[in-house]
Order: structure tokens, then sequence, then C-alpha cells
């Protein structure tokens, strides 16, 4: 199972790193989660430089694609070399969850039709200029497209992803090891109240 993690130049570190993480808590054979990069390296809007772990290419063959954010997603859809490459996403066989300005990604290459979007304020302008309606809520899932809106919103398209995966225990396990000390269960149910909705019966069901 292949999850790669679009991460671009100029790219946000909590949008991508903080799903890195969560992703990782699963540790069944055959679980692979990736940086991918449009090139050898990346750095970051605040200098942190890492290194391409997948292709875009192997990504749009991933089990599961989330669509990072940055300072420079305009210029990323308008980059031809990137957008014909990720042209090939396809919610017909995988996930595809963006997060913040990704959602700019998902909504120029034409997977937001019909379907509402979450993003950061900044970015809310751009999307709603793309034909997208844009909601005010962290995270919202429709078949087998997600957005969220927010940084910390990441942990939430990873939990999604893994419920589609793995199942809802796993996705609690998860969020329970990453939330903080003495607020585990009520940071577990907060989150799950905003993705249960979005999931297939019966995951959907807290407990």
């Amino acid at each position: 199972m292949h999850i790669a993690i679009l991460t671009f130049e100029g790219y946000n570190e909590l949008d991508s790193l903080i799903a890195l993480g969560v992703l990782n808590r699963i540790k069944t054979d055959g679980w692979r989660v990736t940086i991918a990069t449009p090139g050898a390296k990346v750095t970051s809007m605040n200098g942190v430089v890492i290194e391409q772990m997948s292709t875009l290419e192997e990504a749009c063959a991933a089990d599961a694609v989330i669509v990072g954010s940055g300072i420079a997603t305009r210029e990323v859809v308008e980059d031809p070399a990137i957008m014909n490459v990720l042209r090939r996403l396809d919610p017909s066989r995988q996930l595809i969850a963006a997060q913040c300005s990704g959602a700019l990604v998902l909504a120029r290459l034409g997977l937001l039709h019909d379907i509402p979007a979450c993003t950061d304020l900044t970015t809310k302008p751009w999307v709603v200029a793309a034909g997208v309606e844009v909601l005010n809520q962290p995270f919202y899932a429709k078949d087998n497209i997600a957005t969220a809106g927010g940084c910390l919103a990441s942990s939430y398209l990873a939990a999604w992803i893994i419920a589609r995966l793995e199942g809802k225990d796993a996705a609690e396990s998860a969020l329970h090891y990453v939330a903080p000390v003495g607020e585990k269960e009520e940071y577990v149910e907060r989150a799950w109240h905003n993705i249960a909705p979005y999931l297939p019966a019966p995951a959907a069901a807290l407990r």
C-alpha cells in the first residue's frame, strides 16, 4: 500500500510532515509512505530541505495521494510539466486528498467538479475563483476525494486515509498516539467527529 504526499518547492512543513508522521504509525507489511517531489530536493517555506522519496509519476500510481500545501502553489498550477503528470491522478482507483492550497491543484485538475472543498483562508479566494465552493470547516470528503483547511487539519487527512485503507481502529490509534497527553480522548473524539460523517458505513460509528 503506497501513500504519496506531493510536496513542492516552498512547501509547508506542517502540511506534509504531520501527515507523514501520522501515516507512519501504521506498521503493517507493505505500508509505504513517501514524500513525492518534482525533483531531487525541495526546500520548505522556512528553509527545511528534504530529499525525494518518490517521483510524481510514482505518486500518480499510488493507492492514496495527499497534495501538500505551500507558498508557491499558484506557480505549481501554472507549471505544465507538473500539471501534465498530475492529470494521471484518478479518484476512481485511488484516494486523493488535498491540504490547504493543495485544493487549488485539485480544482485546476478538474477533480472538484460539483464537490465543495476545505482550504486555508489565504487560498480560499483562488479556489473560489476556480469555481469551487469553499466550506467553513476543517475537513470534507466525498467518495474518494477529501480536502482539509488549516495546517493542523493535516492529521484529519491522514486519519481519513488510514480509516479508508486500514479501518477505524487503526485511525483512532494513530490519532491517539500523536494527541497531546492529558487531551488524548478529547482530541480523538473531536477529530473523529469531523472525519466520521464522510466515511463509508460502518466505519462512521465512533464506538
